[in-house]
């Protein structure tokens, strides 16, 4: 999102910071009961293997 700040430029904001960003199901139906999405986690496990990856070839 951008904006028109007081000294003329313009600056931006990411949509998800705002109440302008789409409504996520995911968070409807968690009601705060989930610590994190599955998409977040299948992220957290492929950048895990990136990194074990990274140090078996650092080792050999």
């Amino acid at each position: 999102m951008v904006y028109r700040a007081v000294d003329g430029t313009l600056p931006t904001i990411a949509v998800s910071m705002t109440d302008m960003a789409p409504l996520d199901r995911f968070r409807d139906i968690a009601a705060g009961r989930a610590a994190f999405r599955v998409v977040d986690l299948q992220r957290l496990i492929g950048v895990l293997d990136r990194l074990a990856t990274a140090k078996e070839v650092r080792d050999v």
